[in-house]
């Protein structure tokens, strides 16, 4: 039997440790921005990230030398004692080193228990199965029952191996910890030999032609996205395990109207959310991932509606019920935390 029975999915995996969550909680998250906390500079802008962006991220992997890991991991425990992350409702989150790293056991050991109460979230990287999912949810539990945690840290897992594509759908659905998925081209180009040096995005020799013209002429040309088949069997995946997708990196800072572009291919597609790697990203990730706000005012109008959440409503001739009415809480939900944090109405 390759899964748990349906009534063990949800029991705590260790004596103590709390209840697995059965829905992910209501969250705007569009933009997890990363932080390299070895880095004294930048560990101090990290009170104004959580004003600026729904997500911060501690990055203790690529990117971190290795005379640094320690350094890292220490600051992202420094990140948070900065605030009450819980009570302000930005996100905190840390992408440990991968499990075979010499590093993975004691990133995993030394943030649950001395950050465990403000972390939501741990990223981990390179997951080729649901074996490795496993692994670290147990590790967790046991964790979080040692130091008292009564809320349970949730896993995102980074899709960037051929085995880990191939085995996406078991990824989904390995935990109730999982929280989320997302896209790591990078790696993913190399565990596959791409030809390709680009952290996401298009690619100048991935194009489709016009036929041939009868006059000889010039034929147009379009370049297109190698990762289309990736992000949409992830998307799939998530979508079938209630969890969330999330475009990863997309490397040319320079280049913000590519990195809309590329984000707004991923939103279309299903994805709730994107890594940022510059803070020049984070108002293209607002501007794309927000709820339209004609979508917005519909929603509140289907509340106002059905204000008990029963019954059925007639609005512009067409039918809204139950179903649309939890649809519509999760848009103004999220359409109010939006305006929290940025001060919109």
């Amino acid at each position: 039997m390759s899964q748990k029975a349906p009534r063990q999915f949800f029991k705590p995996l260790a004596a103590g440790a709390p209840e697995p969550m059965r829905e992910l909680p209501v969250r705007v998250e569009r933009m997890i921005q990363f932080v390299p906390p070895h880095l004294d500079k930048v560990r101090a802008k990290v009170p104004g990230m959580a004003d600026n962006c729904d997500v911060v991220l501690g990055n203790l992997e690529d990117a971190i030398p290795a005379d640094a890991k320690e350094a890292a991991r220490a600051g992202v425990i420094e990140m948070a004692g900065m605030l009450d992350w819980q009570a302000k409702g930005t996100g905190l989150w840390s992408r440990v080193n991968c499990l075979n790293s010499p590093w993975f056991l004691d990133d995993v050991t030394e943030l649950v228990s001395k950050a465990g109460h403000q972390i939501d979230v741990l990223m981990i990287p390179k997951v080729e199965g649901p074996w490795d999912i496993h692994y670290v949810d147990q590790l967790v539990a046991q964790l979080e029952a040692k130091a008292g945690l009564s809320r349970p840290i949730l896993l995102h897992a980074i899709l960037e191996t051929a085995e880990g594509v191939a085995r996406v759908e078991d990824i989904a659905l390995a935990s109730p910890r999982m929280q989320g998925i997302s896209l790591g081209p990078a790696d993913l180009a190399a565990s596959r030999k791409m030809k390709t040096t680009r952290v996401g995005g298009g690619h100048p020799f991935y194009r489709v032609i016009e036929d041939p013209k009868e006059d000889g002429g010039a034929r147009a040309a379009a370049q297109q996205d190698p990762w289309h088949y990736s992000l949409g069997k992830m998307v799939d995946a998530c979508g079938m395990a209630g969890i969330k997708p999330f475009y990863g990196p997309f490397g040319d800072i320079a280049d913000l109207e590519a990195c809309e572009q590329q984000f707004r291919n991923a939103f279309l597609m299903g994805c709730v959310g994107t890594w940022t790697l510059h803070p020049s990203q984070i108002a293209v990730a607002k501007k794309v991932f927000s709820p339209d706000p004609d979508e917005v005012a519909f929603a509140r109008r289907v509340l106002e509606a059905i204000p008990d959440g029963a019954g059925v409503a007639m609005l512009d001739g067409k039918m809204q019920d139950d179903a649309t009415w939890k649809q519509a809480k999760v848009i103004v939900d999220l359409a109010d935390q939006i305006a929290a944090k940025d001060g919109a109405d």
